[in-house]
């Protein structure tokens, strides 16, 4: 996410839930940080400086097809246009939210990713 409004909005969703937050403001940035770092899920956002969030995506999973594993996507767009979420889940992600984020998007996107309890507990609190 390159946009800092966004960043801070995001994490004070995800922080009070126990989450640890790992920003970067582009592609690369996210690629770079994956190599060094293993992540339960990636919020990815598709419009970024540089390297764009469907390009990261691509990047992330050929390499997982290389090295096994998988690591959930869920794409976090300003683009709410017929077929964007189809065109990110295309692109290998596992998941779509909408800006402006709502609570309750990101946690069923999140729970529908990943299935994590946690998650789904934070869901049935919040709705």
């Amino acid at each position: 996410e390159d946009d800092p409004a966004s960043q801070v909005l995001v994490a004070s969703l995800l922080k009070p839930r126990g989450h640890r937050i790992t920003n970067v403001s582009n592609g690369l940035q996210a690629l770079s940080v994956l190599r060094q770092q293993t992540f339960d899920l990636v919020l990815m956002d598709i419009q970024m400086p540089g390297m764009d969030g469907l390009e990261a995506t691509a990047e992330i999973r050929q390499r997982e097809r290389e090295t096994g594993g998988h690591t959930p996507i869920i794409a976090l767009t300003a683009h709410a246009q017929n077929g964007d979420q189809q065109r990110c889940l295309e692109a290998g992600m596992d998941g779509y939210v909408a800006k402006p984020v709502r609570e309750t998007d990101l946690l069923a996107a999140i729970l529908g990713a990943t299935q994590c309890e946690a998650a789904e507990t934070a869901l049935n609190t919040v709705q």
